[in-house]
């Protein structure tokens, strides 16, 4: 499996020829230049995971590419005319001989007054689990785990304890466009993660790596 990340939470990943591009949102442009996407994943709703300027560029260099997401998102796409398809909890969906499977996890607690919204974590290739906002455990075998790592709600010591109860193969730091806006680093889970024998890979911005 092939993972070039864009920023954020913006991953295209690359899985026995299918190209899935993640959560095209604010923090990140690169991925309106992209081509040959086949499917798009979007988690949720929040600005950060869709940017609708970006996801119509998108779809302009990529005509074809299946969106896939819930029904929070899709009442933001249908104003703009965007087709898509929903997956609820639990539900499979299998493109090119790639499974993708949607696992609803609660959006982590911002703070009171802020309302939930609906998040879809979507496991891939039965490889890689991208949870979206939400340090949901589906409870199976993960070989990668896309880690949250920053964040209004998210505390680094719960990315690492989640990350712990996990226990994948190969961690990748997401949603962190705060830390590199601040100049931040990823010390904490570069340092404990490897202890318990889940490999912490930090993955450049526009570079191709192979996981």
């Amino acid at each position: 499996m092939k993972v070039t990340k864009y920023g954020h939470c913006c991953l295209l990943i690359e899985e026995k020829g299918l190209r899935i591009l993640t959560d095209p949102g604010g923090y990140s442009t690169a991925q309106n230049d992209v081509k040959d996407i086949d499917v798009i994943l979007i988690t949720h709703e929040h600005a950060d995971h869709i940017h609708i300027p970006s996801l119509k560029d998108c779809i302009k260099n990529n005509p074809e590419a299946r969106i896939i997401t819930n029904r929070g998102v899709a009442k933001l796409l249908d104003p703009e005319g965007i087709k898509y398809e929903i997956v609820e909890d639990g539900e499979k969906i299998e493109i090119n001989r790639v499974l993708i499977e949607a696992i609803e996890g609660k959006h982590e607690f911002i703070y009171n007054g802020w309302a939930d919204v609906q998040n879809t974590g979507f496991f891939i290739g039965d490889r890689l689990f991208y949870p979206g906002d939400s340090f949901h455990n589906p409870r199976r075998l993960v070989d990668i785990l896309a880690l949250p790592v920053a964040g209004p709600w998210c505390k680094i010591s719960d990315a690492v304890k989640y990350a712990i109860k996990v226990k994948p193969r190969i961690a990748f730091p997401v949603h962190d466009g705060a830390l590199k806006i601040m100049g931040g680093n990823h010390k904490v889970p570069e340092k404990e993660l490897p202890k318990h024998n889940i490999q912490f890979v930090i993955l450049e911005d526009g570079k191709e790596t192979e996981l």
